[in-house]
């Protein structure tokens, strides 16, 4: 029996010894079990990441308006640094003249049915001049300002509308050949432009009005009435082109512009 104590005492720590040796190995396993149950918790929190991720995305679908905004913007300011665009409407043009001797009238009417013309101009251009350069088939009348500058300058005038304006420098197809003058429409003029209310289109000739502006009694007017295309460039700038009636054809090219520089 006192051996077998002694055996037990001696061995008895080894025994227990033993055992402990792997101690250590609980923690890891506890930790591993740790690990796992945080992986399994941010397993289970990726579904909200990603629920959150969508409504992220939902937000971020929702941003693409701004920078429609921010373009838009953007053109606005561009047009709004950008000129003016030009403006156009239809009138009623006629040109006017007697047979011999006199002057070229053009008449702008909005309105044919009012015979006070929105602007009418005196040019001294002869009515047979004006009629040989029509037979050519291209006729550009321009009627040029400067109110700004030379011996007869008023800087008034370069704040006026252009129908106001009194005097032009008259160039026909790029020639110098006199000037024009803004008129009146007499009671003789008024007459004549009624005789002309059914007509919108049309060229002949009609008698003349008793008026000593257009010449004697005895002579016959000749004119031209059609539809104009008027084109607004700006304060200082204005056209108006012909319509010819006859689309198949060549038809007549005629153009008057009306220019001030300052």
């Amino acid at each position: 029996m006192p051996k077998i104590d002694a055996l037990r005492r001696f061995l008895l720590p080894c025994f227990t010894s033993t055992p402990t040796s792997p101690a250590p190995h609980p923690p890891t396993l506890t930790i591993k079990r740790l690990s796992t149950s945080l992986r399994d918790d941010l397993i289970d929190s990726k579904p909200e990441k990603k629920s959150s991720s969508l409504s992220d995305d939902q937000e971020d679908d929702s941003y693409p308006t701004t920078p429609i905004t921010i373009t838009t913007t953007t053109t606005t300011a561009t047009s709004l640094s950008a000129p003016p665009r030009s403006s156009k409407t239809m009138v009623i043009g006629t040109i006017f003249g007697q047979r011999r001797g006199g002057h070229v009238w053009f008449c702008v009417q909005h309105d044919r049915l009012n015979t006070k013309p929105s602007l009418l101009l005196e040019l001294s251009i002869p009515t047979t001049t004006l009629i040989q350069e029509m037979q050519c088939g291209l006729v550009r009348l321009a009627l040029e300002s400067n109110p700004g500058s030379g011996p007869g300058s008023d800087p008034e005038l370069t704040r006026v509308h252009l129908h106001s304006i009194p005097m032009w420098t008259l160039f026909c197809n790029g020639r110098k050949i006199g000037f024009a003058v803004r008129r009146r429409a007499t009671q003789s003029t008024r007459i004549m432009l009624k005789t002309m209310q059914s007509m919108t289109v049309g060229a002949g000739v009609i008698p003349k009005p008793s008026d000593s502006s257009l010449g004697t009694a005895s002579e016959e007017v000749l004119y031209m009435r059609a539809n104009y295309e008027c084109i607004i460039g700006g304060a200082d700038s204005e056209s108006f082109h012909l319509i010819n009636p006859d689309e198949e054809g060549p038809g007549q090219e005629f153009s008057i512009f009306l220019l001030r520089s300052k």
